[in-house]
């Protein structure tokens, strides 16, 4: 609600990722009721050291923080912290999910994770001194994430060196957006495969120290535990991987 020379914000804000430790954030609100919905919000910037702001931590599945609850009660945001145009707030949410989704590709992080598990297979196999009985199926399954890899990176680079500067992403973004997130989850679920009872026991105290001393199994265990249960978020985020299918269908085949 507009008040004068401030905004008067009041609600609730989920999954905010590490806002525990920012000191701005931008918000999407509603600010006319007048119009269709999606033309009545606004985008702000908030400081988050004003009066009325509560964060609330949520716990992932891997044990840590990395997303809260925001309440707001009753917040002075002053006018000048209007991003753009009001009530243009969606319009400049979309551009940002856009990007955002290109972002999700992650091929290097694909890659740092395929390289970690081509290691732990070469190590196990060397320190046993002959290859377990399922190296032969590990290295098939290795190859076709690699193939995968090298595809997307292509895919990417590709739309890096055509895209334009004038608009938002295209329907690219929401295919780098599943290809790279589903990705990532293949190669955590096949990392986990590997390390079969020693991916059993995990600490998420450990991923967070200077140097991991996991229980059991390889020292580096529970940062892939905790790469496989963090990474069933990377479907979700951004907008779902089932809402990206619908963009494609709706920009590619008109349904």
């Amino acid at each position: 609600m507009r008040s004068g020379d401030h905004y008067r914000v009041s609600g609730q804000k989920i999954w905010t990722s590490y806002v525990q430790w920012a000191d701005w954030m931008f918000c999407l609100v509603r600010t006319s009721d007048e119009s269709r919905p999606q033309q009545g919000i606004s985008f702000l910037l908030i400081d988050m050291k004003t009066p009325g702001i509560e964060v609330r931590p949520i716990r992932t599945m891997d044990g840590c923080h990395h997303v809260n609850e925001v309440f707001l009660d009753d917040v002075k945001v002053p006018l000048q912290n209007l991003v753009g145009e009001e009530g243009k707030g969606w319009t400049y949410a979309k551009f940002l999910l856009s990007n955002e989704r290109i972002l999700s590709a992650e091929t290097g992080r694909s890659a740092r994770q395929l390289a970690h598990l081509k290691l732990l297979v070469a190590t196990a196999s060397s320190q046993a001194g002959t290859p377990r009985p399922d190296s032969a199926h590990f290295e098939h399954r290795i190859a076709h994430l690699e193939l995968k890899l090298h595809a997307l990176r292509a895919f990417c680079l590709s739309y890096a060196r055509n895209m334009s500067a004038d608009g938002p992403p295209g329907v690219e973004a929401s295919v780098m957006k599943i290809r790279g997130t589903e990705l990532q989850q293949q190669i955590a679920e096949t990392t986990l495969d590997w390390l079969g009872a020693a991916a059993v026991v995990y600490d998420p105290a450990d991923v967070n120290g200077a140097i991991a001393h996991s229980p059991v199994g390889p020292a580096d265990t529970s940062g892939a535990v905790r790469e496989y249960l963090h990474g069933r978020a990377s479907t979700i985020y951004g907008g779902s991987n089932e809402i990206q299918r619908n963009i494609i269908s709706k920009a590619e085949l008109g349904l």
